[in-house]
């Protein structure tokens, strides 16, 4: 087949997806995420811990995500974000910041009455990737 295909991307790292879905999907040369949780690599929940700390869990599976797609920071095109109150979003735009440094993709940060297991965040991103390397899903 020619032209771009589509690739299942596996992160390390990572619990495996709660449900039928993937972690990330590459075509060609972006990455699109899934909706990441500030579910930890054993599987287990941050639910019961503060803001920042499910925050700093989630955006580290996100990034995880892109690079095993072969993205960084600096290739993420946009990020949505969802957050249990619009309280939340000074605390974590802070978050966000410390963690991403100097890349500053497009971003929408959006309100929601609640998220799945009572998590207050939720992240997802598309990144252009400049890498060929990517973590496949074995088939």
């Amino acid at each position: 087949m020619d032209g771009p295909q589509c690739r299942t991307i596996a992160p390390d790292g990572v619990a495996r997806p709660g449900g039928h879905y993937s972690h990330a999907m590459r075509f060609g040369d972006l990455v699109f995420t899934s909706g990441q949780l500030g579910v930890r690599a054993d599987g287990t929940h941050t639910v019961d811990l503060p803001f920042e700390e499910q925050a700093r869990q989630a955006i580290g599976n996100m990034l995880a995500a892109l690079r095993a797609a072969g993205a960084e920071p600096a290739d993420i095109l946009k990020v949505t974000v969802y957050i249990a109150g619009v309280d939340y979003w000074p605390r974590f735009n802070a978050v966000y910041a410390e963690i991403m440094g100097d890349a500053r993709p497009a971003r929408t940060v959006v309100p929601v009455a609640g998220l799945h297991h009572g998590y207050l965040v939720e992240i997802d991103a598309v990144a252009a990737c400049r890498s060929q390397s990517h973590k496949l899903i074995p088939t």
